[in-house]
């Protein structure tokens, strides 16, 4: 063999051995709180009398306001006495993530476990902060399907290929198992309406009651999974005196954001927080129903899951056929032929089937954008309804009351499915093959009228006025667009210009919508 090729066989050897994930063997083994020390906490007292007047039931409100979300994720994580488990698909390393990072940090500090599960496809820019709060005594953190080329983390992509392209898309915050945050948001201040950039329109809920442990069970199982990793076995494992100082770099860092003028909406939405203030206090006005979880099995991270498993299958089971209504809210949306038929036949059977998701300029996906453009037709000749969420202008004014659907320079992150005005689907999974077929997803299904009507009427009155509606004029699919003015329709998709509609054309000719 001549010697150029050896080296670059002893080169892809290296880059091989370098790709290899360690052992998983002796990693410590820790389970949630228990109920009865769960129930034991300041938290679980406060919430007792609540929970004793609604056997059975789930307390659930909606958390659709950017900045409020934020601070009750913050209160939350304050309130924690015994134990916070965190479980997150990314983590920015920006204001906001870095605002709860010290959170955390300071839940440690008073004596607080803290276990932090992140998928590693979200954790750029985090791998010194992350392998010093791993060091804490009261901190574990895990990276899920893990990389160990960190700065070219392509490399995982091409040498384990099935394994990188499955992330997990969980997103949820469990305060001594006895209340959590969970829905669409990760963390970071796209999400919490604190960037110039895409601002994501999204929607949570916080919940207690019985689903919260079984969330937390739910969470140990990822947590124990063969996919999740402890974090000094991925990152470079710092002194403990290194660590020490980048804990203290990272609560520096925060006091410098808390006081920075960009901040400033977060910082006073805490300040002036009153939903976990409420909550302690039982004034809250939270919805008491039957609330089910819905979630994928860990294996699903591995390709290992027995299909009849996973979440698609159990959501499908828990959501009654609908008989009036179907209204589906998804940032991507890909409803293949299978759903694109069910949704036809619902149409044609007279059910008024109404869907949103973004449109090409307000998706920060292009990609996915194409498998959801080849449907459109079929769909809007059989009946069904489709919204696609315009990029409004920064300076235009947030619609009063708008909920997930409306704010300036948005782009459409929510998930829900809403039946008949009777049940809700909230949760992390979207419409599309990704999340059914390769990434794990978690969500809720709750049966409750006034959750239902509430947003079914949310949809009504704000969908037209912040979304563009799709009709077919003479065969040729149009965009209606309602202003002060009256309706412009579009004939091309509105507000894309020629590269990302260049860019979408070429997707569309490539056979990868299982991966959409």
């Amino acid at each position: 063999m001549p010697i150029r090729q050896m080296g670059r066989v002893a080169l892809l050897a290296l880059v091989l051995t370098g790709c290899a994930l360690p052992p998983l063997e002796g990693r410590h083994v820790s389970v949630t709180l228990p109920p009865a020390e769960a129930r034991a906490t300041p938290l679980g007292d406060a919430l007792a009398p609540q929970k004793a007047a609604h056997p059975g039931k789930t307390g659930v409100y909606l958390l659709s306001d950017p900045v409020m979300t934020f601070a009750a994720l913050t209160h939350l994580a304050r309130t924690a006495q015994r134990s916070l488990d965190l479980q997150y698909y990314i983590w920015y390393a920006d204001r906001s993530g870095t605002l709860l990072l010290r959170e955390l940090l300071d839940a440690a500090d008073r004596g607080v476990r803290v276990r932090l599960l992140l998928d590693d496809q979200g954790t750029r820019q985090l791998d010194a902060e992350l392998a010093a709060l791993h060091d804490h005594p009261n901190i574990a953190v895990r990276l899920f399907n893990p990389f160990m080329t960190r700065d070219a983390r392509w490399i995982g992509f091409l040498t384990d290929f099935n394994r990188a392209n499955r992330r997990m898309h969980n997103k949820v915050l469990i305060a001594d198992n006895q209340a959590l945050i969970s829905g669409g948001r990760n963390i970071g201040d796209s999400y919490f309406g604190s960037t110039d950039g895409f601002l994501f329109s999204d929607l949570d809920i916080l919940a207690v009651g019985p689903v919260v442990d079984e969330v937390s069970r739910g969470f140990d199982r990822y947590w124990q999974s063969r996919s999740a990793y402890p974090a000094d076995r991925i990152l470079p494992t710092p002194e403990d005196e290194a660590a020490a100082e980048t804990r203290e770099t990272l609560d520096f860092k925060a006091d410098a954001i808390a006081l920075d003028p960009q901040a400033e909406d977060l910082m006073v939405a805490v300040r002036e927080n009153y939903v976990v203030d409420q909550l302690l206090n039982g004034q809250l006005g939270l919805e008491w129903a039957p609330t089910r979880l819905v979630i994928d099995p860990p294996t699903k991270g591995l390709g290992e899951h027995d299909p009849n498993e996973l979440l698609t299958l159990s959501l499908r089971e828990q959501l009654r056929s609908p008989e009036q209504s179907l209204d589906i809210i998804s940032s991507f949306f890909v409803p293949t032929p299978t759903l694109t038929d069910d949704l036809i036949s619902l149409a044609r059977q007279g059910v008024r089937v109404r869907v949103l998701t973004n449109s090409l300029d307000a998706t920060d996906m292009a990609p996915a954008h194409t498998g959801y453009a080849r449907y459109r037709r079929p769909l809007l000749e059989a009946g069904v309804e489709l919204f696609e969420m315009r990029r409004v202008a920064e300076e235009e004014p947030r619609p009063e009351g708008a909920g997930p659907f409306g704010s300036p320079a948005t782009t459409l992150h929510a998930k829900a499915v809403v039946v008949d005005d009777r049940q809700v689907f909230i949760g992390s999974y979207n419409v599309d093959p990704r999340s059914v077929l390769l990434n794990t997803e978690l969500g809720f299904v709750i049966d409750s009228p006034d959750l239902a009507r509430a947003i079914s009427h949310t949809f009504e009155m704000h969908v037209p006025t912040s979304a563009y509606r799709l009709k077919l004029e003479h065969g040729e699919i149009r965009w209606l667009e309602q202003t002060d003015d009256g309706v412009t329709t579009h004939p091309n998709e509105p507000g894309a210009g020629p590269l990302k509609r260049a860019v979408t054309w070429f997707f569309s000719l490539m056979p990868i919508e299982w991966m959409l």
